[in-house]
């Protein structure tokens, strides 16, 4: 199965995130989803596929061993120094341009 992401779709998408590349990106851009459509192609192919459970993580989590954090007193940053170099704020939070409609 084919599938086709074309330069219109992709420069829509940018335009939402607010978002713009050159020509030149687009079109590799292009050419990258086309690749990883083709590779889930090659996936859906798999025999027996869907027989297989979803992971979130590429290892088994109860396997993992992950370490505490430890929050180490010297390292804290107050809410002055966070917002120090911050040129927009409010009620001591960074405030960000709107990204999503």
């Amino acid at each position: 199965m084919e599938y086709e992401v074309s330069k219109e779709k992709l420069k829509e998408y940018a335009a939402k995130l607010m978002f713009d590349m050159d020509e030149n990106e687009y079109e590799t851009l292009q050419e990258e989803f086309h690749t990883i459509l083709k590779q889930m192609d090659l996936i859906n192919n798999i025999e027996n596929i869907k027989d297989v459970e979803p992971m979130s993580f590429p290892f088994v989590t109860y396997e993992a061993k992950l370490r505490k954090d430890e929050i180490i007193e010297e390292d804290v940053l107050t809410v002055n120094e966070v917002l120090a170099n911050c040129k927009h704020q409010v009620n001591d939070q960074v405030k960000l341009p709107k990204v999503v409609e």
